[in-house]
């Protein structure tokens, strides 16, 4: 998305129409239509979601809350930004947020278009209650999962980050299924160095077994899991 699009102009702050836990998850609606946000809202709040609801996607990002847990329900048109263009303005910058989509105006290409960038699901009005609380509820769960899966990556990064260069060297070698003799071979030391180094590295990644090992390397960022890099 271009940057002079309306999308990313600033406006003055937006205020929040409720309070809400910053730490529970919080489902937010994006609707140029009043009667709805308020109908979503009323919805959300039966079942036990706290919600915050925007008439326009300018809104939302002046109110600069998209870190929260929880997901986002867009409309898709509406004065200024669409939805969709906020979905893509959301994965250009890195924002991994669940959404789901709630139109009245929805076609076979267009929730193509949704579902390949990532929706959670596109949903046209009216729609059962059921069936969007339970949309809700799946992608407030694949929210908490994505940000477990963060932790756990940051947690391992920062644990990779204690080891020295031959350590890391050590740890790719292990990675790819390599023997003690192998790696020593491959890296020019002994095979009792290799033991050293590849119980240093089981020490510091805090892993109990190569199992553990391996998996913690898989969840570090690709750049990290080259050999050599540091």
């Amino acid at each position: 998305m271009r940057v002079d699009q309306p999308l990313l102009r600033r406006s003055a702050p937006s205020s929040l129409q409720c309070r809400y836990e910053e730490d529970q998850p919080l489902v937010i609606i994006v609707d140029d239509d009043a009667s709805v946000r308020e109908a979503l809202s009323e919805l959300i709040l039966s079942a036990g979601f706290q919600s915050v609801s925007f008439a326009s996607t300018r809104e939302l990002l002046d109110a600069d809350i998209l870190e929260n847990p929880g997901c986002l329900i867009l409309d898709v048109r509406m004065p200024g930004a669409s939805g969709l263009h906020l979905q893509s303005h959301l994965a250009e910058n890195g924002i991994s947020k669940p959404i789901i989509f709630l139109t009245g105006h929805g076609d076979i290409p267009m929730t193509v278009q949704a579902m390949k960038a990532g929706a959670v699901d596109f949903l046209t009005k009216p729609v059962r209650d059921q069936t969007l609380l339970d949309a809700i509820t799946a992608a407030i769960a694949m929210d908490a999962e994505r940000r477990a899966e963060a932790a756990i990556a940051k947690r391992n990064v920062k644990r990779l980050e204690t080891l020295t260069q031959r350590e890391r060297e050590v740890l790719h070698e292990v990675a790819h299924g390599r023997l003690n003799k192998q790696i020593a071979f491959d890296l020019g030391i002994s095979e009792v160095t290799v033991k050293l180094h590849r119980s240093n590295v089981m020490h510091k990644m805090e892993a109990a077994s190569i199992g553990e090992l391996i998996r913690a390397w898989e969840t570090l960022p690709a750049h990290m899991r080259q050999a050599g890099s540091r």
